[in-house]
Order: structure tokens, then C-alpha cells, then sequence
């Protein structure tokens, strides 16, 4: 068991890793609930593998346990599903002291979180993460909410969970293109703050693609300290935390321009991680070899760098939708030497030289 801690003074909680973990988790979150009356989000894709296991393990503990299963996928992400949550938490009688649990991945976790944050002004959350990349990025650090037609992660808010257990058992029941959107986060902390990663990815490639567990664990483990450590310093993302946004520009105006069918988050991601490094090596932050280095390792763990098609202006128009931008200054990450990141302002037209 590996457990790591998010220092958030008052809002500080643990984060759990373990193979297996899920078997006995009533036991563990006994100490960290005020109340034995929760309710599980999870989605329909999840529902079918673990939601039986889950309850049947918190009723065994003294739970009292509903459910409700949203459908799986982005679309589900929007403030209609919220509103019917929060309809059913008051038909299951949960009360201020009661709890929300997310037993899914990215999606599940952010819908729930924002569940939990807006019910009577905020009851408990926990999340249980199911995927690769809910597992070392978006299960850490309360962001939540949902899209808005205009963009992604337009409505929401930071909210803590009180605690964060992730299962390395799950992952084998992941497809691969869901393994490797998580990959793809993975690669994005060795960019922004820790070369080692990167080289442990290149040695051990072929473990990792078949989810070696202790490659996995330390991956996982790793990821988490990152993140954990930039969100103690910036909770609420007023400086330094939009380093972890790396990729995600281009990215989010991706996802929101195909409208979430052509790429899942960690593939919009890669492709976004390799324009702005683009970006860096004509601003001579990083050279020629550090960048193809990005790139051979995105694409040697099956992930794309191409956008395809799309309109290079369109993908200009998504960006300036972006939450990091400021007083109309589109807001960039970009690598600078060796893993290390920093926000810089952007001109369209640096972005628009990158773009095919």
C-alpha cells in the first residue's frame, strides 16, 4: 500500500494506491466519512464490472448504499445530468453529513465532484478512480464541473475530495486506447517536471504497454506526487498549477470542436504537447532533439501528434476560450529545457505558424 498525501492544511487527504484495494474499501472509509449513508456515481460502462463489488463490500461494513449510473462518455457531461443527480440524492434522503462517492473514470469524477460541491452547500466526496488517466491526473486535485455547448469545464468548481483510492487491479480491464490516454498524462508530468520519467519510459516501454503492475504502481505513485505537490503550493490554480495544463490548450479546443467523438482527453492532450513544444523550439527554450525526443515517445506509446483535417483557425477560435487565458492574453505552457514548464502569453500567429 502506498499512501500519499495532499497537504491542503484544512482540506489536506490521503491518496491511496494498492492492488486490490476495492475488495475492502468500506473498512478504509470509515475514517474518513461523518456518515454511513452514501450514494455511488458511476457510469454505465463501469457499472457492469464494479458497482456490485463495491456495494456489496460497503453494505458488509455498514453502509447505506444507493446507486446512479449516468451514461458513459463526454456527453454525459453537462448540467442536465447534474440537476438529476442532485434530484436523486434528495430522493435518497442524504443529508449534510452523507457522502458522494465516483467510481469511474475523468468523467464520473467530475461530474460527481460537482454533485457533491452544490448538494445542501457541500457534503462529502471520495473518488475512486477506474481509469489510467483518472488515476494519475483528474481523481487529485478537486477540480470539478461540466462542459457548456461554448467549451469544456466551463461550469464548475474546486472542490476537495476527503479521500482519493486508486485500485491498480481496474487497468486490466481497460481498453487500450483508454490505457494509453492515461499514458499520455503520464508523459506530460516527466515533460513539465521530472526527466526521469521520460527515461523510464523509453527503458521500459514494452512492460509498461502490458501494464506491468509494478511499473504501473510506480507510474501512478509518481504522477501523484507531482500533482500533489504543485496543487499544496496553488490550490485554486493562480500561478504555478497551470504548469499541469501543459497539452491541454490545443487540447481542450480539439475536444470541443469535434464535439468529444474523434479524440478521448489524453489523445487531444498528445497532439496538444506537441505543438507547444513547436511553439518552444521556435522560441528556443528547448531544440531541435528534445522535441523529436517528445515526439518519439508519444508515438511509440500509440498516441497521435496530428490534428488531421480541422481548420487551423477554428482550432485559434477553441483556444481563446480557454480558462488560463487572461485579459485577452491566450495563456500557453510550454516545455523550457528539460523537464521543466512555464505560462507564457501567446500571439495567434505563433500558434497559427505551428498548426499545418
Amino acid at each position: 500500500m502506498e499512501i500519499i498525501n495532499v497537504n491542503l492544511k484544512n482540506y489536506s487527504y490521503p491518496i491511496y494506491i494498492s492492488n486490490g484495494i476495492l475488495a475492502n474499501i468500506g473498512q478504509y472509509l470509515k475514517n474518513h466519512l461523518r456518515s454511513r449513508r452514501v450514494i455511488i456515481v458511476t457510469d454505465s460502462n463501469v457499472s457492469n464490472i464494479y458497482l456490485q463489488k463495491v456495494e456489496n463490500t460497503l453494505s458488509k461494513d455498514g453502509f447505506v448504499v444507493n446507486h446512479s449510473v449516468i451514461k458513459a462518455g463526454e456527453e454525459s457531461k453537462n448540467l442536465d445530468t447534474v440537476k438529476r443527480l442532485l434530484e436523486e440524492c434528495f430522493a435518497f434522503g442524504l443529508l449534510r453529513d452523507s457522502a458522494v462517492l465516483a467510481l469511474g473514470g475523468g468523467v464520473v469524477g467530475d461530474i460527481a465532484g460537482l454533485v457533491a460541491a452544490l448538494y445542501m452547500r457541500g457534503i462529502d466526496f471520495i473518488q475512486i478512480p477506474t481509469t489510467l488517466l483518472a488515476q494519475v491526473d483528474s481523481s487529485v486535485g478537486g477540480k470539478v464541473g461540466v462542459n457548456l455547448d461554448e467549451g469544456k469545464n466551463i461550469a464548475g468548481t474546486f472542490y476537495q475530495p476527503k479521500a482519493v483510492f486508486i485500485d491498480t487491479s481496474v487497468l486490466k480491464t481497460l481498453n487500450r486506447r483508454e490505457v494509453l490516454g492515461g499514458i499520455s498524462e503520464i508523459i506530460k508530468y516527466g515533460i513539465i517536471k521530472d526527466e526521469s520519467l521520460l527515461d523510464f519510459f523509453e527503458i521500459n516501454m514494452g512492460k509498461i504497454l502490458n501494464l506491468d503492475d509494478d511499473m504501473m504502481k510506480y507510474l501512478i505513485k509518481r504522477s501523484c506526487e507531482i500533482k500533489s505537490d504543485v496543487v499544496s503550493k496553488d490550490e485554486k490554480e493562480n500561478n504555478i498549477r497551470a504548469v499541469l495544463n501543459y497539452g491541454h490548450t490545443i487540447g481542450h479546443a480539439l475536444e470541443s470542436i469535434t464535439q468529444y467523438k474523434k479524440y478521448i482527453h489524453g489523445e487531444a492532450v498528445a497532439i496538444g504537447m506537441y505543438y507547444a513544444a513547436k511553439i518552444a523550439l521556435n522560441r528556443r527554450y528547448i531544440d531541435e532533439s528534445y522535441l523529436l525526443r517528445i515526439k518519439n515517445l508519444l508515438v511509440s506509446s500509440g498516441l497521435p501528434v496530428d490534428y488531421g483535417n480541422i481548420d487551423k483557425y477554428e482550432i485559434v477560435e477553441g483556444i481563446k476560450h480557454d480558462k488560463k487565458n487572461r485579459e485577452g492574453k491566450i495563456k500557453f505552457v510550454l516545455p523550457v529545457g528539460h523537464g521543466n514548464a512555464e505560462i507564457f502569453d501567446i500571439l495567434e500567429e505563433e500558434i497559427l505558424n505551428v498548426l499545418n
